[in-house]
């Protein structure tokens, strides 16, 4: 019986939900492991501060223990699909099962597609909160800049405005500050990876996949 990946949502709205559930689709192979996308129904419309992140951790134990209790080992993985990993070392208290961000591996997937990483994130503000963890994670030398879309997370579901933004990031990070690989800020931008990858002609790394990737090797390998 192939076991469960559960990729959850930290904020509830569920348009973020539906475009990087469409955007694993690729990654839904048979006889691997099923792939099960969330939204987290107490959460804020957008993780988009410290308070918002510190408000979704105990709900989202919570969501993971009755994950557990229910599948028991037929859940094999979860995924915080949300860039500033809310949660994420409280979640991995709660559960004996591999639980990977996707800031973190949306990152470490990076550093093996370029040596400059750049980010690009929905707000300003987000911006010292992901560096706070690019810190903890001694990669500052490595994630050299970051530049915000200025756009809220409900806003993403605005297709044109949105790519008019993240084509202005994006030129913005490879022409100024020489980055060679752009990693996503925000799971709702998943929609528009390969877009972007085209139009900037440089890798560009949507971490909800980058995370469930490497779900999907932990779980088959038994990691």
């Amino acid at each position: 019986m192939p076991k469960t990946i559960f990729v959850i949502n930290p904020n509830s709205t569920q348009a973020v939900t539906d475009a990087f559930d469409e955007a694993l689709n690729v990654l839904r192979v048979p006889g691997g492991p099923v792939i099960a996308s969330l939204t987290l129904a107490e959460g804020p419309p957008g993780i988009q501060s410290q308070m918002d992140v510190e408000q979704v951790t105990l709900p989202l134990v919570r969501l993971v223990q009755s994950l557990d209790a229910k599948h028991g080992d037929a859940a094999g993985a979860y995924v915080v699909a949300c860039f500033s990993d809310p949660g994420l070392h409280a979640v991995r208290e709660a559960t004996t099962k591999p639980v990977l961000g996707i800031s973190e591996c949306g990152v470490l997937t990076a550093l093996t597609r370029g040596h400059r990483v750049g980010v690009i994130a929905i707000l300003r503000q987000s911006i010292p909160r992901h560096g706070r963890m690019f810190g903890a994670m001694g990669l500052t030398q490595r994630v050299v800049a970051e530049v915000p879309l200025g756009m809220n997370v409900t806003d993403l579901i605005d297709t044109d405005r949105t790519r008019a933004g993240l084509l202005r990031a994006g030129q913005e990070l490879r022409d100024i500050h020489l980055i060679d690989v752009v990693v996503l800020g925000c799971a709702g931008m998943a929609a528009h990876r390969a877009w972007l990858e085209q139009q900037l002609g440089i890798p560009v790394v949507e971490p909800t996949q980058a995370a469930t990737s490497m779900a999907i090797g932990r779980t088959l390998l038994g990691w």
